[in-house]
């Protein structure tokens, strides 16, 4: 994906949340955010998805604008799969059903397609044995895999990950970054937020540190690892790879 932020900027109640957030990425096929809870990173992604309107600035992918007024924003979500920290899933549904009803609803397949083409999601991740289940009767690894498996169904033309581990324990994380893993692998596009470390090592092209509001440095994951420019993200790289 070629991705364009110019000047971004959010208060939410007159607190800055993002300040003249910039950048320019010509080609990158993941890019990870990283920083200290509150900085930015959350608001930043749900801008780009379309989700909440900046108070200033603009954001273009692959070339093409995103046009902050709501019309033109309900086709933009379309095209953008974004996954939640809290599942998001409907409880009164099963597994299939939460996939099949966007595909339905917001992408107008018929009711058919819909389900051939989300038991081909749950089959190929290995989700059918529980397409059946109701989130209640999923772990949480299950759980987030399934709302993955929502996101991806669409065919967005670019993914949305805002810390989708947060919730989960130690073996549960492993299934949900061994799942995000193979959509890199696939060549998919997508934007993670993420407080693994190891994995925003392993598996980001270009790494985006954010605090307070800024980004205060971006680069490849050698270089933002190895090799910081910006004292505040040595800091931060240091307290948090310490232990």
């Amino acid at each position: 994906m070629k991705l364009e932020l110019q000047k971004l900027s959010k208060s939410f109640n007159g607190h800055p949340v993002l300040q003249d957030i910039s950048l320019r990425l010509e080609k990158v096929h993941t890019l990870v955010l990283i920083g200290p809870s509150g900085g930015g990173k959350s608001t930043l992604l749900r801008i780009i998805a379309g989700l909440e309107y900046p108070d200033a600035g603009t954001v273009a992918i692959d070339d093409s604008p995103v046009i902050y007024e709501e019309s033109n924003l309900i086709l933009h979500r379309r095209t953008i799969g974004t996954v939640f920290q809290a599942f998001n899933l409907f409880p009164h549904l099963t597994a299939l059903q939460n996939i099949t009803l966007p595909l339905e609803k917001v992408h107008g397949y018929t009711p058919a397609n819909a389900k051939a083409q989300a038991l081909e999601f749950l089959e190929r991740f290995k989700l059918a044995d529980h397409s059946h289940k109701k989130p209640a009767e999923l772990s949480g690894g299950q759980r987030q895999r399934i709302a993955i498996a929502r996101a991806v169904a669409v065919k967005p033309r670019l993914l949305l990950f805002d810390e989708p581990t947060s919730a989960l324990d130690p073996e549960m994380t492993a299934e949900v970054l061994e799942m995000i893993e193979q959509l890199r692998e696939e060549g998919r596009d997508f934007i993670l937020v993420t407080h693994q470390m190891g994995f925003a090592r392993q598996i980001g092209d270009q790494i985006g540190f954010l605090a307070e509001g800024r980004l205060i440095e971006i680069g490849p994951v050698a270089q933002i690892f190895e090799h910081p420019l910006q004292g505040t993200t040595k800091q931060f790289l240091a307290k948090v790879l310490k232990y």
